[in-house]
């Protein structure tokens, strides 16, 4: 896949995030089946890529397994890529993640993505009971596991190796493009050095976004899938169609953060109870340091806060998430979205 540059896009190039998000009285399945019909709704409005997110022990977070879910996704919409927002790497071997993104491909082709993780998805707990039959390491052992993947798919392990005879079913299917996440400025040089595109998780990242990009860019070397750099700003968003509404929907997003800053996972509370919440002096000044990654208001104030994101990071997608109360504000905000870059 050729990328264009920024200046030749016809239009800003908007995608989906999504977490599946629990609320407070609600289910897990609600969950997912929100997942269904939220990606129903992009794919009609033309969004051009659906992610879902690997993460695991969050009682907010229903996205646990993201194969079944791009499955699921692609099974009910017709034209948006698929996708993973992503693979924890080191949480699968490799030749699983090769075979179950192979399948994919083979059965919704030209549509599915895979997008790698570097960072676990979880707590250490978690993350050993994920990992404790693979063999476990103290090292950051990502590079290893990417390049094994890359081997299986090229089968370019040597005769006599162990793996030469090994492949990736169904082999006759090439995987999907695959993109990095991350979060620093290691993961956007990664990016660059393996030509392959990046998308930089703004909303939770503490490095400075432009910085990342630029990194990037001066790192990027051609691969043969892309040839040139390809960047995706994600960030979270809640629109709505006044600021005063938006800034009541966004409170849930605030009291999940700070309830997170104190190792409170719990479902996403309602406008009431995050209203009623007692934050001290601590928790708001955490909270002002997070909505500099957060654009919240409505249509006008959140087209100028992106479109100065955009500015600063010459990104190419912006890819959104938005974590509310309500599945309905949800889907508005993404319908408010769609019109501000149509």
């Amino acid at each position: 896949m050729t990328t264009k540059s920024k200046t030749t896009l016809p239009k800003t190039a908007l995608s989906i995030l999504d977490l599946s998000p629990v609320s407070a009285g609600a289910s897990g399945p609600q969950a997912l089946r929100n997942t269904l019909d939220l990606a129903r709704l992009a794919d009609s409005l033309g969004y051009v890529r659906y992610w879902v997110a690997e993460h695991h022990n969050m009682p907010a977070i229903a996205s646990s397994a993201p194969d079944i879910m791009i499955g699921q996704i692609a099974a009910v919409t017709s034209a948006i890529r698929v996708g993973s927002g992503g693979v924890m790497l080191p949480n699968h071997a490799p030749l699983m993640v090769a075979e179950r993104f192979k399948v994919l491909e083979a059965l919704y082709p030209g549509r599915i993505d895979l997008g790698l993780g570097r960072a676990p998805g979880t707590d250490p707990a978690t993350s050993y009971l994920l990992r404790r039959r693979q063999g476990i390491s103290e090292e950051d052992d990502f590079i290893d596991r990417f390049n094994e993947l890359m081997l299986l798919e090229t089968r370019g392990f040597p005769p006599g190796h162990p793996f030469h005879k090994v492949r990736a079913m169904p082999a006759d299917v090439p995987l999907p493009p695959i993109f990095l996440l991350g979060s620093s400025d290691y993961s956007a040089q990664l990016a660059g050095r393996i030509g392959a595109p990046f998308s930089f998780a703004h909303h939770f990242a503490t490095f400075d976004a432009g910085e990342a990009m630029r990194l990037y860019r001066d790192n990027f070397q051609p691969s043969s899938r892309f040839a040139e750099p390809y960047a995706i700003l994600g960030t979270a968003v809640v629109c709505a169609d006044t600021d005063e509404e938006a800034e009541i929907l966004a409170s849930a997003a605030d009291l999940h953060f700070v309830r997170r800053g104190k190792g409170e996972y719990l479902p996403l509370a309602s406008p009431e109870e995050a209203a009623a919440y007692a934050y001290t002096p601590e928790d708001r000044a955490r909270l002002a340091q997070y909505r500099t990654r957060l654009t919240v208001g409505g249509p006008d104030k959140v087209k100028a806060r992106l479109d100065a994101l955009l500015a600063e990071t010459q990104a190419q997608e912006l890819m959104v998430t938005t974590m509310v109360y309500s599945h309905a504000a949800r889907r508005r905000s993404y319908e408010l979205l769609a019109q501000l870059y149509a």
